[in-house]
C-alpha cells in the first residue's frame, strides 16, 4: 500500500499545481474587468462644509425653505429652463386629511387667542396673524369638502461649476432668480453628503426639510410648463422667451395650414405675417397677398415679385367668369358649377349686400336678393355660360369667358325680374365702376410672390375687388397645385358681408386639400369675432398669433383661446413684436426676431420706411438692395 501511494503522488501534484494556475489566470482576468459603477463613479469624492469636489469639478446642493403666500404656475420653469447644468429633486408626501384638520383646528384656535391677548394688552394690529387664520380656515373649508389635498414638498437641488469662482456666479444667478419670486433657499451647510444623496436618482430624502403645500399650489410646482417648438424643418418665427431656444415650426405639418394673426394697431402684426412670407418664399413657398393699405410693395419689388394694383384707373383686369384649368378629371366636372356658386354670391354683393351692410353701420347684411330674383339670376348665368359655348363638359371650358357685360345682356332681354337685376348691375358694366372687373383677364401670373393692392378703390367696391382676388387665387391654386400662403389682410372687411364671409370660410375649410395656408390678419377683433363665420374661420386655423391687445379685446380672446389669467393679463402689455404663439395644441410666449436686411424691406415704422426711402438703397447682409428697382444678385 506504500508503495503505491508513492506511485500516485507525483500525479496529484501536479493536478494541483495545474488548478493553481488556473485560478492565478482567472484571477488576473477578473482584476482588469471594469465594472459598470467604474465608468459611473467619479475618480474622486470630497465633501465640505458648504460645498464638494466632484472629481475636477465643484458642486453645492440647496434647500428651499421659503416661499411666498401666493405661487404661480410655471414659477419653476425659469430654473428647469436655465442654461446651467443642475440636478433638481422633489419629494411630495401624501398626508391625511383627518390629520392636517385637526392640526389646522388648533392653528387657528392659538392664532385667535394670540390676537385676543393683543387686544387686550393694547399691542398694535399683526397683519401676518389675520392672513394666516383666513388661510388656515379657507383651506379647511377645501379639505372638508375634498375639493383639496394635503401634502408635505420638498425641493433640492444641485448646482456645479469648473472652479469655485464659477459655482459662486452659478450659485449666484439661481439663487437671485428664486428670489425675485420670493422663494428661498440656502445651501445645507454641514450637510453636503446627506443633500447630495437627496439629488441623485435614488429616491432617499435624507435632508427631510418639507413644506406644507396643497393641491393647487403643488400643482404649479410641475416643472415642464413651457412648450418646445423648434422642429427638423420650417423657418424661423422667432424667439421662445421661456426658455430662450427658436420656434422654428413648419405650418404646413399640421393638420391644416391656415394661421390668424389678431394684434391692434401698431402691434407688429403685418411685420410679424411679411417676415413669415419672406422666409417662406426663400424654402419655395409661393405667396399671394391681399394688401388693402399698400404696405407689402417694398418688399414685394425688393425680391422681384408681381405687384397688381387694382384700382378704376389701372389697366389691370380680372374676370370672374373664368374658369380654372383643373386637370383632375372630378374638379374638371365641377368646375363650372363651383364657379356658378361662387358667382352667385359675389353678384349679391354687388347688387346690394356691401350696400345694405355699409347703411347698416357694418353689421351683417341681409341676402340682397329675394328668392325669385336667384332664381332668375341662376338661369341667366347658365345662359350665359352657355352662349359662351361653355357647358358642364369639361371639353368645352377652354373656350373664352364670357364677361359681366354678357350677364348683362342676357338679364335685360329675359323675362321676370331679369331687367331688375340688370339694372342694379349696371353699373359694373356703363356706370361708374365699369371696366375693372367686365372685360376679359389681362394677368396671367407666373411669380412666386404676388401682391394685389386694392388700396386706390372706392369703400363701396373694396369687398367686391377682394371677394374677386380671393376667387382668382382660388382658381390658380386649384388649376396648379403647389405649396402655397395666401394672405388676407385687414380680413374685417371681408367679414362685414355675409356672402364674402362664407366664401372665405369655405376657402379656409377645403384649402389644406390643395396644399393652402390661408393667413387672415385683422386688427377690429371685436367684429372680426362677432361674426359667426369670423369664429369658425379661427377654429379652422390650426396656428393663431396673438400679439398686443386693447383692453377690450382681450377678454374676447380670452374666452375663444382659453388663456389664463396670467397670459390674460400679459395680452394687454406686451411690447411691440411679442405675442402668444399657438401651433396645434402647444402655445409659447414669442418674441418676433428678423435680421437687419428683413427689418429694412418689411418695416413700417415712418421713420424708417422714410430714412430708407431717403436712402434710395441699402445694404444689407448678402448684398444690396436697391428700392427703385428689385434684389440685386446676391442678397
Amino acid at each position: 500500500m506504500a508503495k503505491k501511494k508513492q506511485q500516485l503522488d507525483p500525479v496529484a501534484l501536479a493536478q494541483q499545481q495545474q488548478l493553481r494556475e488556473q485560478q492565478e489566470v482567472q484571477a488576473a482576468f477578473q482584476k482588469g474587468i471594469t465594472a459598470l459603477r467604474d465608468f459611473i463613479a467619479p475618480s474622486s469624492l470630497e465633501f465640505f462644509s458648504t460645498h464638494f469636489q466632484l472629481g475636477t469639478r465643484f458642486a453645492r446642493t440647496y434647500y428651499v425653505y421659503g416661499y411666498p403666500r401666493q405661487i404661480y404656475t410655471g414659477w419653476l420653469s425659469s430654473m428647469v429652463n436655465l442654461d446651467e447644468v443642475m440636478d433638481m429633486s422633489m419629494f411630495i408626501y401624501p398626508v391625511e386629511s383627518q390629520v392636517v384638520l385637526e392640526n389646522l383646528r388648533k392653528k387657528v384656535t392659538q392664532l385667535e387667542a394670540g390676537l385676543q391677548i393683543d387686544a387686550e394688552k393694547g399691542r398694535v394690529r399683526d397683519p401676518a396673524k389675520q392672513a394666516a387664520i383666513l388661510d388656515a380656515e379657507e383651506m379647511r373649508d377645501k379639505l372638508q369638502v375634498g375639493e383639496e389635498r394635503f401634502f408635505r414638498f420638498g425641493l433640492y437641488f444641485t448646482i456645479y461649476g469648473g472652479s469655485m469662482d464659477e459655482l459662486e456666479y452659478v450659485a449666484h444667478k439661481v439663487e437671485s432668480m428664486l428670489g425675485q419670486q420670493l422663494v428661498y433657499s440656502k445651501p445645507a451647510t454641514s450637510q453636503q453628503e446627506q443633500a447630495l444623496n437627496s439629488t441623485v436618482p435614488q429616491l432617499t430624502d435624507q435632508l427631510q426639510i418639507r413644506r406644507n403645500f396643497n393641491t393647487g399650489a403643488l400643482s404649479t410646482s410641475f416643472p415642464f410648463t413651457s412648450a418646445d417648438l423648434t422642429q427638423d424643418d420650417g423657418i424661423l418665427y422667432g424667439i421662445n422667451m421661456h426658455n430662450s431656444g427658436l420656434v422654428i415650426f413648419d405650418r404646413f405639418s399640421l393638420e391644416n395650414s391656415n394661421s390668424v394673426v389678431f394684434a391692434k394697431s401698431g402691434a407688429g402684426k403685418s411685420f410679424t405675417v411679411k417676415l413669415e412670407a419672406l422666409r417662406s418664399m426663400m424654402m419655395g413657398t409661393e405667396i399671394f397677398i391681399i394688401d388693402p393699405e399698400n404696405e407689402y410693395q417694398r418688399m414685394c419689388e425688393a425680391v422681384g415679385g408681381a405687384y397688381v394694383r387694382l384700382s378704376l384707373t389701372s389697366p389691370t383686369r380680372i374676370n370672374p367668369f373664368d374658369l380654372p384649368k383643373v386637370v383632375d378629371t372630378e374638379e374638371a366636372d365641377n368646375a363650372l358649377t363651383s364657379n356658378l356658386l361662387t358667382l352667385h354670391g359675389l353678384l349679391r354683393l354687388m347688387m346690394g349686400g356691401a350696400q345694405a351692410a355699409m347703411a347698416n353701420n357694418g353689421g351683417p347684411s341681409m341676402p340682397a336678393l329675394a328668392p325669385s330674383e336667384e332664381a332668375d339670376l341662376d338661369a341667366a348665368l347658365i345662359e350665359t355660360y352657355a352662349k359662351a359655348g361653355i357647358t358642364n363638359d369639361p371639353l368645352t371650358h377652354g373656350s373664352p369667358p364670357p364677361t359681366i357685360n354678357d350677364l348683362y345682356d342676357t338679364l335685360l332681354h329675359m323675362g321676370g325680374t331679369g331687367p331688375q337685376l340688370a339694372q342694379r348691375l349696371r353699373k359694373y358694366t356703363t356706370g361708374t365702376f365699369a371696366g375693372i372687373f367686365s372685360q376679359q383677364s389681362n394677368i396671367d401670373i407666373n411669380n412666386p410672390m404676388v401682391v394685389f393692392n386694392i388700396r386706390d378703390l372706392e369703400d363701396e367696391l373694396r369687398p367686391v375687388a377682394m371677394y374677386i382676388v380671393l376667387n382668382f387665387i382660388w382658381n390658380k391654386t386649384k388649376s396648379d397645385q403647389k405649396r402655397r400662403i395666401m394672405i388676407v389682410d385687414e380680413a374685417w372687411q371681408l367679414m362685414k358681408y355675409e356672402d364674402s364671409a362664407n366664401f372665405l370660410f369655405s376657402l379656409a375649410k377645403r384649402a389644406r386639400k390643395y396644399n393652402l395656408g390661408i393667413t387672415t390678419i385683422t386688427q377690429d377683433v371685436e367684429d372680426f369675432m362677432g361674426s359667426r363665420m369670423g369664429r369658425a374661420i379661427v377654429n379652422n386655423a390650426s396656428m393663431q398669433i396673438l400679439l398686443k391687445q386693447s383692453p377690450a379685446a382681450v377678454d374676447v380672446l380670452s374666452d375663444v383661446f382659453k388663456l389664463t389669467s396670467e397670459e390674460k393679463k400679459r395680452l394687454s402689455q406686451f411690447p411691440v413684436g411679442q405675442g402668444l404663439f399657438f401651433a396645434g395644441q402647444n402655445h409659447v410666449h414669442i418674441q418676433i426676431a428678423a435680421s437687419e436686411t428683413e427689418t429694412n424691406l418689411i418695416t413700417t415704422n415712418p421713420d424708417q420706411v422714410r430714412a430708407i426711402e431717403q436712402q434710395g438703397s441699402f445694404t444689407g447682409n448678402g448684398g444690396t438692395i436697391d428700392l427703385n428697382n428689385r434684389l440685386m444678385p446676391g442678397i
